[in-house]
């Protein structure tokens, strides 16, 4: 596999980029501290930019590592940070690896969460050679799934019981989905 982890990719109305520590007020104003993104991810709403910063500053570190893949989503209109997507669970041996996105929910249904979901799977299978790549939501996020099944990956099956819904605090499955190069 070659190794360009996160390269820089730009789609028709965003640009894809490692974060920089003049994201933070941005982030958190758009998704980190958005108490409708915090409903549908394992974290918990960023209380205050503080809490911002540090994880961006966790971030910018790991780039230094191989095979990390996490960009910051900026919309080229206004140069704001909308969202962002990254690679978990690499599998170098089997050429996998998960793929987990958040956006702010002011932009939710516009089509960005898709448009960046196919150029990252387009960079990953052709310039990464991943073989395939999957990702995972909870059954009380069927947008999510909406947004997978758009780009292009198909819907595997119900891992039932696999999460607490940290909302309910009752079990909810997953619902997996995968592509692979052709």
């Amino acid at each position: 596999m070659i190794n360009n982890s996160t390269k820089m990719i730009s789609t028709e109305r965003t640009i894809l980029r490692k974060f920089k520590n003049d994201d933070a007020l941005s982030f958190f104003e758009n998704v980190g501290g958005d108490e409708n993104v915090s409903k549908y991810v394992v974290w918990n709403r960023h209380e205050n930019i503080e809490t911002t910063k540090r994880a961006i500053s966790k971030w910018i570190n790991n780039y230094e590592k191989d095979n990390v893949y996490h960009w910051a989503v900026e919309l080229k209109e206004t140069n704001e940070i909308i969202g962002s997507i990254s690679c978990v669970n690499v599998d170098l041996k089997n050429a996998t690896c998960e793929l987990g996105y958040v956006y702010g929910s002011k932009f939710w249904n516009k089509g960005y969460a898709t448009e960046v979901l196919k150029a990252v799977i387009n960079y990953l299978i052709k310039e990464e050679k991943f073989y395939t790549i999957y990702a995972q939501h909870l059954s009380l996020n069927p947008a999510s799934g909406r947004v997978l099944e758009k780009s292009g990956m198909v819907y595997e099956g119900r891992l039932k019981n696999r999460m607490i819904d940290k909302n309910t605090g009752k079990y909810d499955d997953l619902l997996s989905y995968s592509i692979s190069a052709k």
